[in-house]
């Protein structure tokens, strides 16, 4: 089986190509950070504001194109607080929409897998009349709570693999 790793997440990992979008880039007021944590995890925290029509936080993760060839699945392994979050992919970084794929996640450590053609299409939330992604590019992934409610959240991060 064809296995790609994304990023595997420890002490020495680099999160330079990790960037923090919180809804102020719409005049929103919701707080976000993305850090290793003690052990080495991909730690992304913060609390979602309704203020100015805020509500949503993310971090995404930019990188050279990814062809995926012969995989069918993203596996995460993940651990949540009980919330709802969306992992999103872009086929190019300067799409305006990306590829969606709501998951829930528990207070213990999960393995997510997301078929890759079920990523439906969307931009600032409405689904749109297009294809599902297909798999054949992949430069962009991103973690984003966006519940419609004021609430404090963490999601650590242990890897991302496709097979």
């Amino acid at each position: 089986m064809n296995v790609i790793k994304v990023f595997d997440f420890n002490l020495e990992s680099d999160l330079e190509n990790w960037k923090v979008v919180n809804d102020a880039v719409m005049g929103g007021e919701s707080e976000s950070k993305f850090y290793l944590n003690t052990n080495g995890i991909g730690t992304f925290k913060g609390k979602v504001s309704l203020e100015n029509n805020g509500g949503f936080c993310a971090v995404k993760y930019v990188f050279g194109p990814l062809l995926l060839k012969s995989t069918t699945h993203f596996c995460i392994r993940l651990k949540g607080d009980g919330k709802q979050y969306q992992f999103r992919v872009k086929t190019n970084r300067t799409d305006s929409h990306s590829y969606v794929f709501p998951f829930q996640t528990s207070t213990d450590w999960q393995r997510i897998e997301i078929p890759i053609t079920e990523l439906y299409p969307a931009f600032r939330g409405q689904k749109l009349n297009l294809p599902n992604y297909d798999g054949s590019n992949l430069e962009e992934i991103t973690f984003l709570i966006d519940n419609k409610k004021e609430e404090s959240f963490q999601l650590l991060i242990d890897g991302i693999e496709i097979k």
